[in-house]
């Protein structure tokens, strides 16, 4: 079996180089929710020397909210949102002659677009329109992956190892009870349930089936770094490859 691990980075939480080591993926933020040019240029530089796969991280623009505050925002500005941050990203991976290979984007854009066919049709034409090769990472089971898949784009279906999940497949909303796993150990055996028997237990006990293709470890949590090498460790002790997804 394998599986692709991947991680928001460039986002000013000061585990990035620790964290390129124990991913096969790295979404970079764009500048809109965190990160600048040079920070954006540091960290495709560091994922290069590693064989990282480089995709970039776009946002609504809101980094005081840190790109977590829901917008009613038109799809075809998110459209040019999308196209924007891609390209500038874009640009960076290929003058350092890398290539660009995957889109994830962020917060409260990813979330929206999950349960919204606008929004969702407005950032799959944005990553065709940019380059049709590209991959995008979207929540498993979400309107998203239909719409890409109807589209003819490449999309690889993402589950989190330490988010809850609701009966119909969706993420717990942040900021109410569930949402996070403070218990390591539960995340663990929830990325495992989820990686070897596509599976998760939802908030109100049933299993639900789920496609999980890549594995988002997020970066910002005080034991981020921690958990990321036991969830390696872990993969690696049932026979599970950490490889890029593309």
């Amino acid at each position: 079996m394998k599986i692709d691990l991947n991680a928001d980075l460039g986002e000013g939480c000061g585990n990035d180089e620790a964290l390129l080591d124990l991913i096969s993926s790295a979404n970079i933020a764009c500048g809109w929710h965190a990160g600048d040019a040079p920070t954006m240029t540091r960290t495709v530089a560091a994922a290069l020397a590693r064989g990282v796969a480089i995709g970039a991280h776009p946002s609504y623009p809101d980094r005081d909210n840190f790109g977590r505050t829901e917008m009613a925002r038109d799809p075809e500005l998110v459209y040019a949102d999308m196209l924007y941050q891609i390209g500038a990203l874009a640009a960076i991976v290929q003058a350092q002659g890398g290539r660009l290979s995957h889109v994830k984007p962020h917060g409260a854009l990813y979330n929206q677009a999950a349960r919204d066919g606008r929004l969702s049709a407005a950032i799959v034409r944005a990553v065709r329109d940019t380059d049709p090769a590209l991959t995008l990472f979207a929540l498993a089971g979400s309107e998203t992956v239909r719409v890409a898949r109807e589209a003819g784009l490449r999309v690889r279906e993402e589950v989190f190892a330490d988010r809850g999940y609701n009966a119909d497949g969706s993420l717990v909303r942040r900021g109410t009870p569930g949402a996070l796993h403070e218990d390591e150990e539960v995340a663990l055996a929830q990325t495992l349930a989820m990686v070897r028997e596509q599976r998760v237990r939802a908030i109100d006990g049933t299993w639900v089936p789920i496609r999980a293709e890549t594995v988002c470890l997020h970066g910002d949590g005080p034991h981020a770094l921690a958990f990321a090498r036991r969830i390696r460790q872990r993969l690696q002790a049932q026979g599970i490859a950490v490889v890029a997804s593309q």
